[in-house]
């Protein structure tokens, strides 16, 4: 597969005007729908009327979120832990409890045992209790993970990969943070690889994938590290199947593309935003007008109908109303 942003004339690794037409921001909120195969999208807000689109109402209904960071402390968000709450508290306010969460990595800043303490203490207020993890590069700067893969990685394979199937879709879970170099690509691995093949070589062409990792699995920005160097050898594996789904944190923003039968999307943070790809010197925590700080703040639902195979997914921000 090849990468699906291409270097422009101005040299800055982006081709901003294919980039913008299959990007969505956070902050604006998208429903996509997949339904015999073909992909529709609006932004939430350009319905007829001005109403609010429809909810989903799927046999499958669940939630992302990403990138809590709790233990971060600076003016980009001095406090985490109450955006994350009101995160836990927009989950509990939806009309329908989702059946689990997937967190895609950066639960902690530091990686501290009271880092881990406080996710755990604000997550036992949420109404869905089941939640599958993977490791973000924060959750393992201070013994290479083993306390992130102690406390909420168990039963996983591994530096924590693992899967899982429910209602008739199957889930994968794999980390391409534990060998990275700082600011570097994702990396996989040749034993999660060999995991991979395996884990899904036993089935059908006709089961839905879902794989959620922390960087994404797609090259969004290389230059920043914004993508995973050995993702072909992954998505090759996944190419039968005739529906892919990839969900990503990392970049904190809202951001899609289609590739044939593959849909990646990655989520907004809980915790601060980092700038569009190429628009700053560097990735990092960028500062926004305190009244626009929730709109770059979120989560996304993801339904899913087992009869119909469709897929809806839903970013909503914390400025959006519940």
């Amino acid at each position: 597969m090849n990468d699906y942003i291409t270097h422009d004339q101005h040299h800055d690794g982006i081709d901003r005007r294919g980039f913008l037409k299959c990007m969505a921001w956070a902050g604006t909120g998208v429903l996509w729908t997949v339904s015999g195969g073909v992909l529709s999208s609006r932004v939430l807000g350009q319905t007829s009327g001005g109403s609010a689109p429809a909810r989903p109402t799927g046999e499958l209904h669940f939630v992302q979120i990403s990138d809590s960071h709790i233990g971060f402390k600076k003016p980009a968000n001095p406090d985490v832990a109450e955006t994350f709450r009101e995160t836990v508290a927009r989950i509990n306010r939806l009309p329908r409890a989702p059946e689990f969460i997937l967190h895609t990595g950066d639960l902690t800043h530091l990686a501290e045992a009271g880092e881990f303490d406080t996710l755990e203490q604000l997550l036992r207020d949420c109404r869905t209790k089941q939640v599958f993890y993977v490791p973000g590069e924060h959750d393992i700067l201070n013994d290479n993970g083993a306390q992130y893969r102690e406390r909420f990685g168990r039963g996983s394979l591994g530096a924590g990969w693992h899967s899982f199937d429910h209602k008739g879709v199957h889930f994968i879970g794999l980390v391409n943070v534990a060998t990275i170099a700082e600011g570097g690509l994702g990396v996989l691995g040749p034993e999660q690889l060999d995991w991979l093949a395996k884990d899904v070589g036993g089935l059908s062409s006709e089961t839905p994938i879902v794989a959620y990792a922390h960087i994404p699995l797609w090259s969004v920005y290389p230059k920043w590290g914004w993508g995973t160097n050995d993702a072909e050898q992954a998505l090759a594996l996944l190419k039968r199947f005739g529906s892919v789904t990839v969900l990503n944190g990392h970049i904190h923003q809202a951001l899609q593309k289609v590739e044939g039968n593959v849909t990646f999307h990655t989520a907004c943070s809980t915790a601060f935003p980092q700038p569009a790809p190429g628009t700053a010197p560097k990735p990092g925590p960028m500062l926004v007008d305190a009244p626009r700080l929730r709109s770059t703040l979120g989560l996304t639902q993801i339904s899913y109908v087992e009869a119909a195979s469709p897929l809806a997914i839903i970013d909503s921000t914390l400025a959006d109303p519940a």
